[in-house]
């Protein structure tokens, strides 16, 4: 029978010799349990502290490295991506308001210090380039031959090698070779305008990227895609980038994954697990993706596939033109491959590079000269006076079937240039230049470790009230050479093409297409809002501004 002393009881009423009896008879229990318990899990236990202490360690080392430069508090793993979600690329504006003209920017795990101020900027891009003259490589173009092999992020010799070879490609000379072609596909613009019903609405963003496309199909690739040639066959633009046409098999497989590509090109949290991975755990990236993009069905199978068959098309190209090439090459391609000839060009010129040389003229001369020309055409038809005044400057240059020269347009068309640039700053295309130091240097009073990305924010010089009275207003006259804004203004606030021996090699080439094309269309038509097009214009932000809605208009023809 148990008697009552011998019940372990827990109720307050059991007294002061009864807890010392029960604490005395079981702690010697108690402790084997605790011995065992501590041998069981003790390995594990360090071993987690360890990894934990090991990750924060890995986490924050960057963090430390910069921590003397200023910034807001970063949200752990994902650093200042919300920020840059909620106001997409005002961020930088409202970071350096705050913080002033060098701050610091988390992207994920990666800081980078963001430089907004005309002075350093030039710092950065001239006076110290040769410590800080490769572009830094964010997670969404880290994984691909493509985009690691161009002159984009080529570093070092390399890049100077292939910039010098392929420079002579843009000289004023050949430029002006190019305005035929790219007068033809003014005209394709024209017509794809003329094809719409009174009162319709028009993507225009989509009728831009079809003429940037087959521009530099043909000056690059010495290929034509035929996007802008408008047959009564061709179907409708579809998705948010448009149809890439149904004339050629080839050709359309090839554009759809181009666009595909394009698409996948985010710095944020929405892309590929890897990619996302990256700005957390770079060193993870690459296994990652080793791994998911042999699982069908996820993003980084789905990206890898489209990659492996953009290649093959690339490809395919290359060897057609190899076989036809010319010692008087007429295009991109054709150049680089004569280049490949000599002995410097053969060690140069692998296929690889050819390849994603080839590529990056498509990547980078396309999307950017589309949404500059659209952008330009949906600020000119907000603002009535500055119509006008372009108007009567493209009026004056005489009969429309002639063609403008390369002197000409440089020349003849003052206000225009001012037309364009204004609306480059108030929609600047490619509002971050990413750079990376390759040793220890001193940038606006704090001390940079080699290895440190520094980005020059060219969307918050754009926007600076200092350099640009009013600067949410649309006002071309401030770039007037005779206007005292433009004579105060510092040299290197209006940048769009970036700064320095790594500026954007193809900005004359740029220039050339978006001022044929907005002097052809406007010699025959003038624009004005669909009641559908949302104000202000909402974008997207990749590696370059987008629409995300497109840029909806209506064209009526003049009477001329």
């Amino acid at each position: 029978m148990v008697t009552e002393s011998t019940h372990y009881s827990l109720s307050p009423s059991l007294s002061l010799s009864g807890w010392m009896d029960f604490v005395g008879d079981n702690f010697k229990g108690l402790v084997e349990v605790g011995s065992f318990l501590y041998r069981a899990w003790a390995p594990s236990l360090y071993t987690g502290v360890a990894l934990l202490i090991g990750f924060l360690v890995y986490f924050y080392a960057p963090y430390w490295r910069v921590r003397k430069v200023p910034g807001p508090p970063a949200t752990f793993l994902v650093g200042h991506l919300p920020s840059l979600a909620k106001y997409g690329p005002d961020v930088f504006r409202v970071f350096a308001k705050e913080y002033g003209p060098v701050f610091r920017f988390h992207m994920g795990r990666q800081p980078l210090v963001i430089i907004a101020d005309p002075e350093l900027c030039r710092e950065v891009g001239i006076k110290k380039f040769k410590d800080i003259k490769n572009r830094s490589s964010p997670a969404p173009a880290s994984g691909s031959p493509l985009h690691q092999e161009g002159l984009f992020l080529t570093r070092d010799s390399r890049w100077s090698a292939m910039r010098n070879t392929i420079i002579s490609l843009y000289q004023p000379s050949h430029l002006a070779s190019l305005i035929p072609t790219m007068q033809s596909y003014a005209e394709s613009l024209s017509l794809n305008v003329s094809n719409a019903q009174e009162e319709e609405d028009i993507d225009f963003s989509k009728l831009t990227l079809r003429m940037a496309i087959d521009v530099i199909g043909k000056t690059a690739f010495g290929v034509e895609f035929h996007l802008s040639k408008h047959t009564s066959s061709q179907k409708s633009l579809q998705n948010h980038y448009g149809d890439v046409g149904n004339n050629d098999d080839e050709v359309s497989g090839f554009l759809k994954q181009h666009m595909y590509s394009i698409q996948t090109l985010k710095m944020d949290l929405s892309s590929s697990f890897s990619t996302s991975l990256g700005l957390i755990a770079p060193l993870l990236q690459k296994p990652c993706r080793e791994v998911l993009k042999r699982i069908p069905g996820t993003g980084d199978y789905k990206i890898y596939q489209n990659n492996q068959k953009l290649c093959k098309r690339i490809d395919a190209i290359i060897a057609k033109r190899s076989k036809e090439r010319t010692h008087d090459p007429k295009d991109f391609l054709a150049a680089v491959l004569n280049a490949r000839e000599t002995d410097v060009g053969e060690k140069l010129f692998s296929h690889n590079y050819i390849r994603a040389l080839t590529y990056e003229q498509l990547l980078a001369g396309t999307k950017t000269t589309a949404f500059t020309v659209a952008s330009t055409v949906y600020l000119v038809s907000k603002h009535p006076e500055v119509e006008t005044k372009l108007l009567q400057e493209i009026d004056s240059f005489g009969p429309h079937e002639v063609i403008p020269t390369a002197e000409d347009l440089q020349n003849k068309f003052p206000y225009l240039d001012q037309v364009v640039k204004e609306a480059m700053r108030f929609y600047t295309v490619s509002p971050l230049v990413a750079r990376e130091t390759s040793r220890q240097i001193e940038i606006g009073g704090y001390v940079l470790p080699k290895g440190t990305w520094v980005w020059l924010a060219l969307g918050v010089l754009a926007k600076d009230p200092k350099q640009f009275p009013e600067p949410d207003m649309f006002q071309p006259e401030r770039f007037d050479p005779a206007c005292d804004e433009e004579k105060k203004r510092h040299p290197y606030a209006h940048i769009p093409f970036g700064i320095g021996p790594r500026a954007c090699i193809g900005q004359r080439f740029a220039m050339q297409e978006m001022k044929l094309a907005l002097i052809h269309i406007y010699q025959r038509y003038i624009f004005r809002h669909s009641p559908k097009m949302e104000f202000p214009l909402e974008l997207e932000y990749g590696l370059v501004l987008g629409f995300k809605h497109g840029v909806k208009l209506r064209a009526i023809k003049r009477q001329c």
